[in-house]
């Protein structure tokens, strides 16, 4: 199939709003880069870049295989800074935050999938 789902374009909406978030506001992303890992302002440039190459390889045909396919490993990669964030607000956060920010943990599995169906969205 070579028509976009829904699905495939809002994974890509959600890639380039998030990405634009990365440089526009690095503060909150370099928040929760673990703290084992160094050069967080670095990172969040970094992964700003590749939610935005996810975001345009999914809205083309030819790309959106591994548009797909890296969207999904970058959902992967950033799972553990969304676990830092949820263990950061557990200790210093309204019970509001708290569950969004668990709340938010599970839904990495249906991104995760959206972005696998969409590699399939090839002409």
């Amino acid at each position: 199939m070579s028509r976009r789902s829904r699905s495939t374009t809002g994974l890509a909406g959600m890639f380039a709003m998030m990405g634009v978030l990365h440089f526009v506001r690095p503060k909150p992303f370099e928040r929760i880069v673990p703290k084992a890992l160094p050069a967080k302002k670095e990172l969040v440039y970094a992964s700003g870049v590749a939610e935005l190459a996810c975001a345009a390889g999914l809205l083309h045909p030819r790309t959106r295989r591994a548009a797909g396919l890296a969207s999904a490993a970058l959902l992967a990669a950033v799972f553990p800074a969304n676990v830092q964030m949820a263990v950061d607000v557990r200790r210093k956060g309204s019970p509001r935050a708290q569950a969004i920010a668990f709340g938010r943990l599970p839904l990495q599995i249906p991104l995760i999938r959206a972005a696998l169906k969409a590699s399939r969205e090839v002409g």
